[in-house]
């Protein structure tokens, strides 16, 4: 029998060890990155610094926009909106009880050119919602109650379900916020500097300054090869003791095999012997022969009295039989023992 217990925490081992690694070589590659102080300061490096690209930076300041999004319900500016509109109802499941449950009935996403600023220049970001940190607030969450009616009452009844409401999320990225942008720094024809996703490289969006976002990483590759390391040692384990059961399953059953061969020789022995005797003692002989092959095969000394449920095989004790798993013949395993009478 594979041990799947086993090969799956050394497979989990290994994954999580690649995690650890790969938040490890980013926490490294931060720390290469080159830091901008000052929004200004950013277009100076980008003529100064080596054409070879991507031309990784951080920079930091103040979302801001020129046509930035008014939200309906909270009220707020912001650069990038997420709204969402769930129908939460009571449905009746198979046991004849009433359990909550939501549908999506609306997910709709804007966003509208935005910048840092730092008050000594602008740089525009591009493609921040796929970037990894990106943490959009909850601007505003209402949940509006359905209207009750005998008609809505008795649809919802013939349907199966209790409509409690609709629950309207907005997400947003407020003006003003501050953030910190890793990524790829370019310039365009016009002197528009911008930030976007490399091509190989990271691409950062977070609410944490650089050093934070480091020491984060850090802990998750840390984390992570804790969990490797308990993960391997489990899997050993599990690996280990069922190397050694195979083993000891192994042993009995030649163990078991020696026996049968020995009885086994002890009977064509005495039938040899018995052959030159007298017919009496040739009787006797078949006689004894036919205990000896009636005896249990594990102990060799308790006539066998038990059948293995569902192989039908007889070859031990009921006592014997009481400490085994698997028929000593054919192993397949035993789901029963039934205990026979002879007259």
């Amino acid at each position: 029998m594979i041990p799947w217990g086993g090969l799956g925490c050394c497979v989990s081992a290994a994954a999580l060890y690649l995690l650890g690694r790969s938040s490890g070589r980013d926490a490294d590659v931060l720390r290469s990155v080159t830091r901008v102080g000052q929004l200004k300061d950013l277009a100076i490096f980008l003529e100064t610094a080596c054409k070879v690209l991507p031309f990784i930076v951080t920079v930091s300041g103040r979302v801001g926009s020129e046509t930035p999004i008014n939200c309906e319900q909270s009220g707020l500016r912001a650069v990038i909106v997420e709204e969402m509109a769930e129908q939460h109802f009571l449905k009746h499941n198979d046991a004849g009880s009433w359990i909550q449950d939501s549908a999506l009935m609306l997910s709709m996403s804007k966003e509208v050119p935005w910048y840092l600023d730092d008050g000594t220049g602008r740089v525009y970001v591009v493609g921040a919602k796929g970037a990894t940190g990106l943490v959009l607030t909850i601007g505003s969450e209402v949940f509006e109650e359905s209207g009750r009616s005998l008609v809505r009452g008795t649809l919802d009844y013939l349907q199966g379900l209790k409509m409690l409401g609709v629950k309207r999320t907005e997400r947003v990225l407020p003006t003003g916020t501050s953030l910190t942008v890793v990524g790829e720094a370019i310039k365009d024809d016009v002197g528009t500097i911008r930030i976007q996703r490399p091509h190989k490289g990271p691409f950062y969006v977070s609410p944490k300054n650089i050093d934070e976002l480091i020491a984060n990483l850090g802990k998750w590759a840390r984390w992570y090869q804790f969990a490797s390391m308990g993960f391997t040692f489990f899997g050993v384990f599990l690996l280990a003791k069922r190397a050694l059961e195979y083993i000891l399953e192994r042993r009995r059953r030649w163990e078991l095999q020696k026996r049968v061969l020995a009885a086994a020789a002890k009977r064509q022995a005495r039938e040899a012997e018995g052959a030159d005797e007298d017919s009496e003692k040739v009787a006797d002989n078949m006689n004894k022969d036919r205990l000896m092959l009636d005896i249990c095969v594990i102990c060799l000394e308790q006539e066998y009295n038990a059948v293995f449920v569902p192989c039908g095989h007889m070859c031990c004790c009921t006592t014997c039989s009481s400490h085994l798993t698997n028929c000593p013949l054919c192993r397949r395993r035993i789901d029963q023992v039934v205990k026979t009478f002879r007259h």
